[in-house]
């Protein structure tokens, strides 16, 4: 089945039109395959030690694919309501066409750009994304030195964020990425967010940022530096093939 949902390169994940296509979406999925113990991230359980459970709260889900992450988390009262946003229209739609079809309301689905997000400013409370900026470091050459393309489309999805989280708003970035290499785009000049991180998995790591708008501290000199690492999160996962992974989660504290 994973010549049916993972390209021949890994630079056809920068092609719109494999978006569009695919039935898949790169590690979004959250129940296609496996058995439901195995599908389940339990990330309602996180965004609940993070937010407090109130009517009212926004939340902007970026790079949905054909996740139910927004309505796991509507379901367990994070949210009051919950923006999916997602590039591939045929994405959209299916998110849609299964909302419907389940009677689920308070979930709205838009197609819409990460890199150019249609909404005003201070607008959210919550904004998740999980796996959606790794896409971005495809074909990204050095890692440690970036190409200016990818440089530029990574801080543009950042300021976006950035600009649509309210004061005090959470950030919360589920990624490959390791912090030596991530730090540079979330400690940016202009950000005014807190930056911590906890790290998950056995030899092949994952990373779970929290980024709190308004909560970057000032040191004597004038340097602005991050708060200490959030508590650490006990989790399990299991790689599956090619480059699609499911993730079971654990969690015991925050």
């Amino acid at each position: 089945m994973a010549d049916d949902v993972a390209p021949r390169t890994a630079s056809a994940y920068l092609d719109p039109s494999y978006w569009f296509g695919s039935p898949f979406f790169f590690f979004l999925l959250f129940s296609a395959r496996g058995s439901p113990a195995r599908q389940r991230m339990g990330l309602a359980d996180v965004m609940a030690g993070l937010c407090a459970r109130a009517q009212g709260r926004a939340v902007l889900e970026v790079g949905c694919g054909n996740s139910r992450l927004g309505e796991e988390l509507l379901r367990e009262g994070v949210a009051g309501g919950i923006t999916c946003v997602d590039l591939s229209p045929v994405a959209v739609q299916r998110m849609r066409d299964r909302l419907a079809e389940q009677g689920t309301e308070g979930v709205e689905v838009v197609v819409a750009d990460m890199l150019d997000l249609p909404f005003d400013r201070e607008s959210f409370d919550l904004v998740i994304e999980k796996g959606t900026m790794d896409v971005l470091f495809v074909d990204s050459g050095d890692p440690w030195n970036p190409n200016p393309t990818t440089v530029d489309n990574v801080m543009k999805m950042l300021e976006g964020i950035h600009k649509v989280l309210k004061p005090e708003g959470i950030f919360v970035s589920i990624t490959f990425g390791q912090p030596h290499f991530r730090r540079r785009f979330f400690e940016a000049p202009g950000f005014t967010w807190s930056v911590e991180w906890s790290t998950f998995g056995d030899g092949f790591h994952y990373f779970f940022y929290i980024l709190k708008k308004g909560k970057r501290l000032l040191d004597s000199n004038g340097n602005q530096h991050t708060q200490p690492a959030a508590p650490s999160i006990n989790m399990f996962h299991e790689e599956l093939e090619s480059e699609d992974y499911i993730f079971r989660t654990n969690v015991d504290e925050l």
